[in-house]
């Protein structure tokens, strides 16, 4: 059997926890200005319709009387790190695929800690011991029940999809449960008269393909209780990124820059902590009027220098012609490769462009951050603001 677990308003609760004087109250985790979106919100907010994702705006006017707060990474990472910890004292097998979700496969640990109820029942029992926080589970024999049977009960839920109830509970699951399936797609779905993945069977298999590709074929799968998708303790990260929602709207491009650097620096240091390397930067770039753009490019070679990456990130960002203000920008890396991975030097040992001597100044500034403090030693583009002259 398959559990996934889900911590409970993980961000918002983290705060009620911290801050006693909270509990009870809408805590809507974000910002405290009317920028940026709602990264958690508690149940007490989503009961005015107050969700993730939810601009800050809509929030405060959905939600007037609701406690606005910054969002503290460092907290919320350490607090995981323990959930994730405990996960791991009942099943090897540990799939993290966020900060506040996991999946488990407890085969052949029932010896240990008993039935799949039982299990769920004492992983629940721990979590609320050493953290202080509640989560939901779902248990099921396949991949995709247990993500949706951890949501069917919550907060504090515990769901069970045993075998002999699969095809019954799959004959009547609503489509837009179903991961992948966005407003777009059950649309087209509800079209074919599919409300149900039972409805699916009512198709053949060719004509889900036709209508959808691979992912047709993986709606025809599920609806016949087929998930091939298994816990994956290492799967691999394919991307990293680092972006924010600036205080004002901009056409400042040295203070964009600025700003871009910060994110290259932090977009590297994950890099560096994975021990990854990137081929592809990128930059993500969002309007005043919401609309957004993507742009992206190669290096010459892997490479986890925030230096490099900021460089690309700026190559890019010069190539725009910002006629709009921005209200967002970011930076990611993508086309990982392995940190270790030996670099084939050109011919007659030729310049490598900066790659090495950069990638050697960041470990030397991780190595001063962890002793001393990310925030002991700053680049000077940092310290820009949009009052400077000169980047």
């Amino acid at each position: 059997m398959i559990i996934h677990v889900d911590m409970d308003a993980f961000f918002a609760s983290v705060e009620q926890l911290d801050n006693p004087e909270l509990k009870g109250k809408c805590v809507i985790v974000g910002g405290t200005s009317d920028r940026g979106v709602v990264a958690a919100s508690s149940y007490e907010a989503r009961k005015f319709g107050v969700y993730s994702a939810m601009p800050m705006y809509q929030a405060r006017q959905k939600c007037p009387q609701g406690v606005f707060l910054r969002p503290r990474g460092h907290r919320y990472k350490a607090l995981s790190q323990k959930v994730m910890a405990i996960l791991e004292s009942f099943s090897p097998v540990v799939q993290q695929v966020s900060i506040d979700e996991a999946f488990m496969d407890i085969t052949g640990s029932g010896a240990l800690f008993g039935s799949p109820c039982e299990t769920g029942l004492k992983i629940k029992r721990k979590v609320k011991d050493i953290v202080g926080l509640t989560c939901s589970v779902g248990i099921a024999p396949l991949k995709f029940l247990a993500k949706i049977a951890s949501d069917m009960d919550k907060p504090d839920g515990l769901t069970i999809i045993s075998p002999e109830n699969v095809p019954a509970f799959i004959e009547t699951l609503a489509v837009n449960k179903i991961s992948g399936v966005g407003k777009q797609t059950q649309s087209r779905l509800e079209k074919m008269g599919i409300f149900a993945l039972g409805d699916v069977n009512a198709h053949s298999q060719k004509i889900l393909v036709d209508q959808f590709g691979k992912y047709g074929q993986r709606l025809w799968e599920l609806a016949n209780g087929i998930d091939s998708s298994i816990v994956n303790p290492h799967r691999p990260v394919k991307s990293v990124s680092s972006e924010e929602t600036l205080s004002s709207d901009t056409l400042d491009v040295n203070f964009l820059k600025s700003v871009m650097l910060k994110h290259s620096e932090d977009v590297g240091r994950q890099l560096r902590e994975k021990s990854k390397k990137t081929k592809t930067v990128s930059i993500k770039v969002k309007y005043s009027d919401f609309t957004q753009i993507t742009r992206q490019t190669k290096l010459s070679r892997h490479t986890f220098s925030s230096e490099k990456i900021f460089q690309a990130a700026v190559n890019l960002l010069d190539k725009l012609r910002l006629n709009k203000p921005v209200r967002l920008i970011g930076v990611g890396a993508s086309d990982l490769d392995s940190g270790d991975r030996p670099v084939q030097m050109d011919l007659f040992f030729q310049s490598d462009d900066g790659f090495e001597k950069w990638e050697k100044v960041d470990k030397a500034v991780d190595a001063i951050a962890e002793k001393f403090g990310k925030h002991m030693i700053k680049k000077a583009g940092l310290t820009y603001t949009k009052s400077d002259e000169n980047f």
